[in-house]
């Protein structure tokens, strides 16, 4: 994942200490009910296409723009799917950041699937049956999107 501009200007003070970021994850789906995703370039494994907003941008944009950016596959956001804190997490290099998740399901209106950026291998739709082999992360996302329910959120919350 290319760091945003803002990220690195962060950590030019902040050095390696945890940052609290916006993520974005979208679940594209086209008009045959397949699903849209990236093999990553960092990990080699398929996955759904997210990533960090920008300062001041609103989420459902952030989708739109990194789906575009990663995929070159036009979109429109339909509903939030998911809103979750993720686990905290430290990089090779050190930095830690933790991500709030903003999940939403989306639909293709146009663009060829394909790479269109150093941050995927390959870029396919997948059949619903025919998924590769995904963590649990992108499952669960996956899962949600498909219901028609309110977006999921994480329900134990403690006094």
């Amino acid at each position: 994942m290319a760091t945003p501009d803002f990220i690195r200007e962060l950590r030019a003070t902040a050095g390696h200490q945890l940052l609290w970021l916006p993520g974005v994850s979208a679940i594209v789906f086209d008009d045959d009910g397949r699903v849209l995703l990236g093999r990553r370039a960092d990990t080699g494994r398929w996955s759904i296409i997210g990533g960090i907003g920008e300062p001041g941008e609103q989420p459902a944009r952030t989708a739109v723009r990194e789906v575009l950016e990663e995929t070159a596959v036009r979109c429109v956001p339909e509903r939030v799917v998911l809103v979750q804190a993720l686990e905290p997490m430290r990089y090779p290099n050190g930095d830690a950041c933790q991500f709030m998740d903003i999940t939403f399901r989306c639909r293709a209106v146009g663009g060829e699937a394909r790479v269109n950026d150093e941050e995927s291998l390959d870029v396919r739709w997948f059949p619903l049956d025919a998924l590769p082999d995904l963590e649990d992360f992108a499952l669960l996302r996956i899962k949600q999107a498909l219901e028609d329910g309110p977006a999921w959120f994480d329900p134990t919350v403690s006094p």
